[in-house]
């Protein structure tokens, strides 16, 4: 990122400044730039790439169906999506599934959500901020970013055929995803050592679905190694990826299709679904999936959803807090346009708020392998309606004043009472292999 005010100033007066540059066309960045065009600001986004292509993340929680409907989308995802009622959980150490349906939770009309291709909905959101009155422009790479200038941000891009561009704006929002454009330009992206992880993953045809209702549900199944996500797409195709230790993604080198199958064949409940299934292309390893940033705000720019961090996606969360990060964002970056005063406020409250959100869900996401977590998920209780709670969690309900808070504190408890209980009979039972008694 440049600082220099290398630009040519005639090239800087040449150029039309827009209120905001918006880079990257994901889901985040496609939304912001639909709300805040829709308010009138004068607003363009680079792609990279030209939509529609290939993403992984297809699930969605109940919690975006709203804003769906306020972006004005939702028919149109619907006519692209699989409705999605709930959650399938499958363990090697429990004799039989446990199924969550969003519809029992807290919320009782928050009942369903969609598990979409991503080419096909970003896309339509793409579009959606182009016909709100964004300016789109794909096949463009952001390759520079200039602060120096008093009047506006100067950005430089490299088209597909390698032809120079540049663009002007007063604010930067960057929704680059896991690029992560400024973060790394900046030197705030961070590992996250506390929950390094990894994922390979494919997409098969003629896997066993469940039946009915439940056709559509997600199914997370436990193994040795991790979790893997089964997620049925309204195509007939079926998207499966292992989340695991980075460490394990190594350990096969180059060869991800072999390293996949591997970890299918340590999954015997994965496997037998799997049976008559047959895998679409070879498969597909990324790294470092894990990630924070130390700062997502800044003088004349913000950082929302993949760009400002990324948590392991075990609950679908990605695309839902991309999205619900952008609305939140449209707020902050209309306040810093319409009121400089305030602007500093605004986009520290954006980042307090991400972050607590982000810090909500980690709680389960880094206790998701334990014993204690996976017990109560595969025998859940709906005492004190902490059940109802978690449902709406999972459903994506994050926010600051919501009711389910004090439930979720409840199940805390019980995980750190069920987390002693776990390791005093596991202590117990080593000391009778050892001495064949229990006790000393």
């Amino acid at each position: 990122m440049s600082n220099t005010g290398a630009m040519e100033p005639r090239m800087q007066n040449s150029m039309l400044t827009h209120d905001v540059l918006v880079i990257g066309g994901g889901p985040a960045g496609s939304t912001i730039a639909a709300l805040l065009a829709s308010r009138g600001k004068s607003v363009i986004l680079v792609e990279k790439d030209t939509h529609p292509r290939f993403h992984i993340g297809e699930s969605l929680l109940p919690f975006n169906i709203p804003l769906l409907d306020r972006l004005g989308v939702l028919a149109q995802v619907k006519a692209i999506g699989m409705q999605k009622f709930g959650i399938e959980f499958i363990s090697p150490h429990h004799d039989k599934p446990s199924v969550l349906e969003f519809g029992a939770g807290w919320y009782k009309d928050m009942d369903y959500a969609f598990q979409v291709r991503r080419a096909e909905f970003d896309d339509i959101l793409l579009r959606n901020a182009a016909a709100k009155g964004a300016e789109i422009v794909e096949a463009h790479r952001i390759t520079d970013v200039d602060f120096s200038q008093t009047s506006a941000v100067i950005a430089r891009a490299t088209g597909a055929d390698g032809t120079p561009r540049h663009f002007s704006a007063r604010f930067v929002v960057d929704a680059s995803g896991r690029d992560t454009f400024l973060a790394g330009r900046l030197r705030v992206k961070e590992r996250n050592r506390r929950h390094a992880s990894a994922a390979v993953f494919g997409h098969f045809v003629n896997a066993e679905r469940l039946e009915g209702r439940a056709e559509g549900h997600i199914s997370i199944f436990w193994f040795d190694k991790g979790w893997f996500w089964f997620i049925p797409l309204a195509d007939g195709t079926t998207s499966v990826g292992a989340v695991c230790a980075p460490e394990t993604v190594k350990s096969r080198g180059d060869d991800i299709s072999a390293l996949f199958d591997a970890l299918i064949a340590r999954c015997p409940a994965l496997k037998k679904r799997l049976a008559q299934a047959t895998r679409v292309g070879a498969a597909t390893g990324t790294g470092n999936y894990s990630y924070s940033t130390t700062r997502m705000v800044g003088d004349r720019y913000l950082l929302v959803g993949d760009a400002g961090g990324f948590i392991d996606p075990v609950f679908s969360t990605g695309v839902y807090l991309a999205m619900h990060g952008a609305e939140r964002a449209a707020e902050a970056v209309a306040v810093y346009l319409a009121t400089p005063a305030r602007a500093r406020g605004a986009l520290r409250q954006f980042e307090r708020e991400t972050r607590s959100e982000l810090n909500r869900f980690s709680w389960f996401i880094y206790r998701m392998t334990r014993p204690a977590i996976r017990s109560l998920f595969m025998a859940p209780r709906n005492y004190f309606r902490i059940e109802e709670a978690v449902l709406a969690l999972l459903s994506g309900d994050v926010g600051v004043n919501s009711p389910i808070r004090s439930r979720l504190t409840l199940f805390k408890g019980l995980f750190y009472l069920k987390t002693c209980f776990i390791s005093a009979k596991t202590v117990g039972t080593r000391l009778f292999l050892r001495t064949g008694r229990f006790g000393s």
